[in-house]
């Protein structure tokens, strides 16, 4: 199979099967084989009974619901493990990604060698205030910690060489920092392409400021595990062995300073150095104790836990 498209969703009944026609006709024009997996985050909408109706009438389309909204990290992990296409294609529901651009995403990653390229709104009809600025200081902030060059880091537009899909882990709220995820696991051929980017026709966005929020803090997290994730104590440590080493050096001087320099001087307690001391050797063993507490939790995690929970799936074999 030639093309796997990966749609998760939530409440996006007025725009399915516009997009569904509209991604049909792209697939029959350039006689791609293909798969349309629509994935419905708990949506309370009519988007599953439409996303139902689709499967019968085009087999190619595939779905799979979940219980609840689990979020989007999760629904692109279920899309991910169920695709079968040698080029996984991944986009909203909203009618704002152009399926037009698939032919020219599949060439860059069959013909090109690429193993991930990111879509890039250069024109963005979003709103600048809210959108547009906030985005802008996300991608530089992603692009400065993680190094990988990319101008628009939340595009949901993107193509991938099924080896990559198979072999990252989305979770939490990572599908921002897909394309560190894929540096991080060794597939360092990635590229970008500006797409056109369309104004939305139905319903509003499901995404507040506060994604901007949850985004940055993301990011910490994403570079932490990229450069700790498997040595915290190498980062704690390091911390610890810094923070205990100034405390010791204020208590040597305070000691020096009190036996031999100026013995009828002020008690080491009414001294503010004798404080740094004592708070910086405190907090250079928490440290080290956090240091301790991450290897132990690394060693003992549960990296097959569920993250989430499939309610109901259409078209789909049960392994693949």
């Amino acid at each position: 199979m030639d093309i796997s498209v990966v749609i998760p969703l939530l409440n996006e009944e007025e725009s399915l099967k516009e997009l569904h026609n509209w991604i049909v006709s792209v697939m029959q024009s350039n006689q791609f084989s293909y798969e349309i997996l629509f994935i419905d985050d708990g949506s309370t909408d009519q988007s599953w009974p439409i996303i139902t109706e689709l499967s019968q009438v085009n087999p190619n389309v595939k779905g799979i619901k979940f219980l609840k909204n689990f979020g989007k990290s999760q629904a692109l992990h279920a899309g991910f493990a169920k695709a079968e296409g040698d080029v996984v294609i991944t986009m909203d529901a909203d009618l704002q990604d152009n399926p037009e651009e698939i032919p020219e995403l599949f060439k860059m990653i069959k013909q090109e060698g690429l193993d991930l390229v990111s879509g890039w709104k250069k024109k963005r009809y979003d709103s600048v205030i809210s959108k547009n600025l906030p985005s802008k200081l996300f991608n530089w902030a992603a692009r400065k910690t993680s190094g990988v060059q990319l101008n628009d880091f939340n595009c949901g537009l993107k193509a991938y060489n099924n080896t990559v899909v198979k072999h990252i882990d989305v979770y939490g709220e990572m599908h921002r920092y897909i394309p560190v995820l894929a540096k991080n696991a060794g597939f360092i051929n990635i590229g970008e392409k500006v797409v056109l980017h369309q104004a939305r026709k139905y319903g509003k966005t499901k995404f507040g400021m506060n994604r901007f929020i949850n985004g940055f803090l993301d990011l910490i997290t994403i570079w932490f595990i990229s450069h700790f994730g498997k040595r915290p104590m190498h980062l704690f440590g390091a911390l610890g062995v810094i923070m205990t080493i100034i405390g010791f050096g204020f208590a040597f001087y305070l000691g020096i300073d009190k036996l031999f320099l100026n013995p009828s001087g002020r008690l080491i307690t009414q001294r503010p150095q004798f404080y740094i001391a004592l708070s910086t050797m405190i907090i250079g063993s928490q440290f080290f104790i956090a240091g301790f507490l991450g290897e132990l939790v690394l060693r003992t995690n549960r990296p097959n836990q569920r993250r989430y929970f499939i309610k109901e799936e259409l078209n789909l074999s049960e392994a693949v």
